[in-house]
């Protein structure tokens, strides 16, 4: 390949995996043409694009941190999908991909700086979509907090009947009472005789 040609495979490379939230790499090698063009079809449905690149040139794209690329995950024929959003959906399809076609190999990924085996690209493909996982946290924190406010507010509640029992005492012009002694219902209403307290006890 002319060395022009080499460093515009870099340059488009490089602007990919900038855009990209990562990268998954795969070995390819045994698959016909029309399973690479179904392959990249489902994943350009969920946000990726699957690309063939040599490794060398790949490796180049990435510059430094491809320096942490294990030799496992940089050699073979291998085909790069780079993902921009959905990333577990993606990851799915290329996990359950390998299932039906034995010649197709997860080899690993690159996901936001973190370096991933493909142990952890298969465990990465059974969680939840993105929004879905983070409306499940938000839910998690929200039910506690929830809670919590109903707490604060109980706590709250009592002394805030007292003062404005106390309040309304003041405003009929008797003297301040106790909080403890203050009632529960408003002053105006008249205190219940002796008898009415006998027959409701």
């Amino acid at each position: 390949m002319p060395t022009a040609a080499k460093a515009q495979v870099i340059d488009q490379t490089k602007e990919k995996f900038e855009q990209a939230t990562g990268v998954f790499l795969t070995e390819y090698r045994g698959l016909t043409v029309q399973d690479m063009q179904n392959l990249r079809a489902s994943l350009r449905e969920k946000g990726g694009e699957l690309k063939v690149i040599k490794n060398t040139l790949f490796r180049k794209a990435l510059g430094e941190t491809a320096d942490a690329l294990t030799e496992e995950l940089g050699s073979g024929p291998t085909a790069f999908a780079f993902v921009y959003e959905n990333e577990t959906d993606c990851a799915k399809i290329l996990v359950d991909y390998t299932k039906t076609n034995k010649a197709f190999v997860v080899k690993g990924g690159l996901l936001n700086g973190k370096i991933m085996d493909a142990q952890a690209v298969e465990n990465f493909s059974k969680l939840p979509p993105r929004d879905q996982l983070i409306a499940m946290v938000i839910g998690a924190v929200a039910a506690p907090l929830s809670t919590l406010v109903g707490t604060v507010e109980a706590i709250y509640a009592q002394p805030i009947r007292v003062i404005g029992a106390v309040a309304d005492k003041v405003a009929e012009g008797g003297g301040p009472v106790a909080a403890e002694s203050a009632p529960s219902a408003p002053a105006s209403e008249e205190a219940p005789t002796p008898e009415e307290t006998s027959e409701t006890e």
